[in-house]
């Protein structure tokens, strides 16, 4: 596919500066591009690649140094970038239906345009909505609702009753509705908690490899719109997670937490069971999340500080044992005034 500068920047909605004319056939980085291809400009520490580039257009921010080269203005270049890699390189695939060697129990209703692949699993009583795609080793248990336009890649189960909205993609060897980790004391030992409840994920989510998503007790763990979780994620359960947040890798998530929308957890973060974090907040890497957390701050460390006061402690940590020999050698000074006072001296 060839599309003119012209008809990329009005796809767009961005602006061109240059001959319009010029045919993009695809889509490169600034050191890797060659004629026929558009490049980007998102980060300004690269600007002066553009002077270099051999590509036939640069997308760049409103207003950029265009040095000579034909561009595409546009107010988000990395926003603009992404809509292209979607237009050029990610065509819908033709719907196969229910291929051989896929299982499909009685009382399944399945929408139109489906493809199950050799390997799928759909237990008894699940819907499964409208052009959606069940890759090799996927597994819907019985009573499950699955929306429409929605991929669910290698591997993934998806436990009995949960429900899977709209638009939602789910990647390979992740788990919705395993049992949440529940347990009554019973003397020296523990009783299961039965885990009743269900998973609800709503609409424009999306859901990494090899992630865990546990089962409610009673009503449900649910993740909201346009939320997207990066891989290797542990959510616990009757956790609510807010609107459009970001969880990113090796994040864990205790028991009954509600996250408020736009929310970012960075790689490691742990939060505890029981707590609320705010709209808005974002919590930097290997953070340890003890308590609620009010709207709207950036937060770091362990436990969870103002991600500034952070910065300033961490700074500081380098320089703690030349601070504890300084210290050491104040504290024998002292002792020495304070023996020669009290002899008198």
């Amino acid at each position: 596919m060839k599309k003119s500068l012209n008809e990329i920047a009005q796809y767009l909605g961005g602006t061109v500066s240059g001959d319009g004319s010029v045919l993009i056939g695809g889509l490169a980085t600034l050191d890797d591009a060659g004629e026929g291809t558009l490049t980007f400009l998102a980060n300004p520490k690269y600007a002066a690649k553009v002077a270099t580039t051999k590509a036939s257009a640069v997308l760049m921010g409103t207003g950029g140094n265009t040095h000579g080269k034909n561009a595409i203005f546009h107010p988000n270049p990395y926003l603009a970038f992404a809509k292209l890699l979607t237009l050029f390189y990610t065509a819908p695939a033709k719907p196969l239906g229910v291929l051989p060697g896929a299982f499909v129990a009685e009382g399944v209703k399945l929408g139109a345009d489906v493809s199950v692949y050799p390997g799928a699993s759909i237990g008894a009583g699940a819907v499964i909505g409208d052009r959606v795609v069940l890759h090799p080793g996927v597994v819907i248990y019985p009573g499950v609702v699955v929306g429409n336009d929605v991929t669910l890649h290698a591997n993934v189960s998806v436990r009995e009753r949960c429900r899977i909205g709209n638009r939602v993609t789910i990647h390979d060897g992740t788990v919705i509705g395993s049992d949440g980790f529940g347990y009554a004391p019973d003397g020296a030992s523990y009783y299961k908690i039965p885990q009743i409840g269900i998973v609800i994920i709503e609409d424009d989510v999306e859901i990494g490899s090899n992630c865990v998503i546990d089962r409610a007790a009673l009503e449900a763990t649910r993740i909201r719109r346009g939320t997207k979780i990066d891989n290797l994620v542990q959510i616990a359960h009757n956790v609510v997670i807010g609107e459009d947040c970001i969880i990113v890798s090796q994040v864990g998530i205790s028991g009954s937490t509600q996250l408020g929308n736009h929310v970012t957890l960075g790689g490691q973060v742990g939060v505890a069971g029981h707590i609320k974090i705010g709209e808005n907040v974002m919590i930097g890497a290997k953070s340890g999340v003890a308590g609620n957390v009010e709207p709207n701050q950036v937060l770091s460390g362990i436990p969870v500080m103002p991600h500034r006061d952070w910065l300033r402690s961490a700074g500081i940590a380098p320089k703690l044992p030349e601070m504890k020999k300084t210290l050491s050698a104040l504290e024998k000074r002292v002792a020495e005034l304070e023996a020669k006072l009290a002899k008198g001296e």
